[in-house]
Formats: C-alpha cells, structure tokens, sequence
C-alpha cells in the first residue's frame, strides 16, 4: 500500500505542478495579446495622424495662417502611456473639429476630390481605431476576470499581476466629433 500511496501523491503533485504551469501560460498569453492590442492602437493612432496631416496640407491651401495650430494638434509619438493616447485622441479630435470648420469658409474645399478622398479615410481610420480599442478592451476584459477567478487569482498573486486599465475616451470626446461628407 506504500507504492500504491507514494504513487498517487506523485500523480496529485504531477497535476498540480502542470495546472500551475497551464494558469502561468495562460496569463502570458493574454499579457501578450494585450500587449498586440496597444500596438494595434499605436497603429491606428499612427494611421489617424497621417491621414489628418495629409488634410491639413489639402486645407492649408485655403487657410495657410491655421497650419501650424493643425499640425501641433496632430502631433502624436510611439510609446505612449495610456493616459497619453487619450489626450493624443482629444487633440486629433480637436483638428479634426478646427479642419470641419475651415471647411465650412471654403466650398470649393468641400468639393475638392482630395478633400473627400481623405475624408473617406478618415472614416476608416476611425474605424480601425475603435475596431483596436474594443480589442483592447476585450483582452483586458478576459485578463481582469482571469486575476478574479480561483484558482487563477493564486497564480496571478504569485506572478505578482495587476489588473490592467480600459482604454476609454470620455463620452464627451466621442460626441464632440463631426466628418461631414
């Protein structure tokens, strides 16, 4: 009976010893798509900004005095916090109100095909973004329940994991924001 024991003990630690294993990798993984979703960010914030600098050489045509308030509004850089890249999204937002309004002063613009050519990319800049903010979110959404859950709030303790913020823009910024086509 003292194999047969010393048998099952080994098994018990033997599934143990994986479970732990499988929880660690589990959390490594969604570290990783986490980390795969704030690049995707990067990205469309990186794709936003071009689009709205190449706007901005289309309406500094009409209205050279407002290119460089544009283009400081645009401005953004790789490697930002969070906090940042909601302040990055308030300021595009900010150009892209100024830019509507530039428009407003010069028809031949509005009719321009570059002009909505680029407005037609700004839509889709748009919504890759919000497409890498949900998947964001998601990712965060699944990794927070993970840190919640037992038995994976052990592991997670032991890794010494913090549950990781949303990516969300205030409600005003979202609402603020006009493309007329």
């Amino acid at each position: 009976m003292n194999n047969t024991m010393m048998i099952i003990i080994v098994v018990i630690i033997l599934i143990i010893f994986l479970a732990i294993i499988g929880i660690s990798n589990k959390f490594t993984r969604l570290l990783l798509k986490i980390e795969e979703a704030d690049s995707d960010i990067d990205v469309s914030l990186s794709k936003r900004h071009t689009v709205l600098t190449k706007m901005v050489e289309v309406v500094k045509s009409y209205s050279k005095h407002e290119k460089e308030t544009l283009i400081k509004l645009v401005e953004i850089r790789k490697g930002m916090s969070l906090d940042e890249k909601k302040e990055a999204n308030k300021l595009m937002d900010e150009a892209r109100e100024k830019i509507n309004l530039l428009v407003e002063n010069y028809p031949d613009l509005k009719a321009s095909e570059n002009y909505l050519t680029l407005q037609k990319t700004i839509v889709d800049a748009e919504d890759h973004l919000q497409a890498s903010r949900r998947m964001y979110n998601s990712n965060v959404t699944m990794y927070n329940q993970y840190l919640s859950t037992f038995p994976y709030m052990i592991i997670g303790k032991i890794r010494r994991l913090k549950k990781k913020d949303y990516l969300n823009f205030e409600e005003e910024e979202t609402t603020q924001v006009k493309i007329e086509t």
